[in-house]
């Protein structure tokens, strides 16, 4: 059975809680996503995997939040995040790969470091797709091997330490997105000699 099953990623993401702001705070990289993703006023949005709430430093004030995540402990640090900003925000204990959400319910969704972490990031990317309304955007931020490349032997070896403490290291984009129906509009790159990217993706009307 693989490591990072729900009840165990539950578990590790409420011990890197306290501690997650300043190992993924990212703040430029976040800025950048959301320039790309470019929220317009009225627009409901679904933060995916909302971690501690960081992304809500970047959001316009005219747009609908709502944030979900499997654990617990970050679902309650983002509502503290939002009061502390004075912005309304439905936080949600939730499944990424299952949303109890309706089908193109947003304009845009926002993954940002959860698809390397979900066990199954098919099944996410999917459902991100699902709730997205047709013309809808999504915003990836992560890390990934490139398509056309294959993990190296030292990075297959990394992973079986950082797959168990935080995330997976070997996975690669193109494929997930083949499988969710959506299309790259843009991607580049966002740190660490290409380790890092940004995506945008467009659900077609």
């Amino acid at each position: 059975m693989p490591i990072n099953t729900l009840g165990w990623n539950r578990v590790r993401y409420t011990l890197l809680a306290p501690l997650y702001d300043r190992i993924a705070g990212f703040g430029p990289q976040r800025r950048r996503s959301f320039e790309l993703l470019a929220p317009r006023a009225g627009e409901r949005i679904l933060i995916d995997g909302c971690g501690t709430g960081a992304d809500l430093d970047f959001l316009p004030p005219d747009v609908e939040v709502v944030a979900t995540d499997l654990t617990p402990a970050m679902v309650e640090r983002t509502r503290r995040r939002a009061q502390s900003l004075g912005r309304a925000v439905d936080a949600r204990v939730m499944d990424a790969q299952a949303l109890e959400l309706a089908d193109a319910s947003f304009d845009a969704v926002v993954l940002h470091l959860i698809l390397a972490v979900v066990p199954d990031p098919v099944a996410a990317i999917r459902e991100a797709a699902r709730v997205l309304k047709p013309g809808g955007r999504a915003v990836v931020f992560d890390k990934w091997v490139p398509d056309a490349a294959h993990a190296s032997l030292a990075r297959r070896a990394a992973n079986l330490v950082a797959g168990v403490v935080a995330t997976e290291i070997t996975r690669k984009l193109g494929p997930l997105v083949d499988a969710s129906g959506l299309r790259v509009e843009h991607r580049e790159s966002a740190g660490g000699g290409g380790f890092f990217s940004i995506t945008l993706l467009r659900k077609p009307e």
